[in-house]
């Protein structure tokens, strides 16, 4: 082939440390590989969200853009973002036996705050 780059075929030298593994056992090493990859970015996605984040969450629930900003602020407001502004509304609609999209509304009301607070960071209701 013409105007092509010849690579060195280094693949049985990279191999060497792999070749007396079984099947089972590279499928382990794979998987072990992959978990020292993955596991960080899981890390950082639970322990960090953003306002946008959240709304672009409430906004697949059903709730339109402009009440999915008071529902951040809300949740901003009292210390809740961390814990998922989609969450806090599904939990508040569970322990109020509502819909999530009734429990949505009413907390842009204002109303529900205080259990949210009490159920997420164990406050008084």
């Amino acid at each position: 082939m013409k105007g092509f780059l010849k690579r060195d075929d280094d693949f049985a030298e990279r191999r060497q440390h792999l070749a007396d593994l079984t099947d089972e056992q590279l499928k382990e090493k794979f998987w072990s590989l992959v978990e020292e990859i993955v596991d960080p970015l899981m890390e950082l996605a639970e322990k960090n969200t953003s306002p946008a984040i959240e709304r672009s969450v409430l906004l697949r629930m059903g709730f339109s853009s402009l009440e999915a900003k008071p529902l951040v602020d809300g949740a901003a407001d009292r210390g809740l973002v961390g814990h998922g502004v989609g969450h806090v509304v599904y939990r508040i609609a569970k322990e109020k036996n509502l819909d999530i999209r009734t429990a949505g509304l009413e907390l842009i009301e204002g109303k529900h705050w205080d259990d949210a607070v009490a159920i997420f960071k164990g406050g008084a209701k």
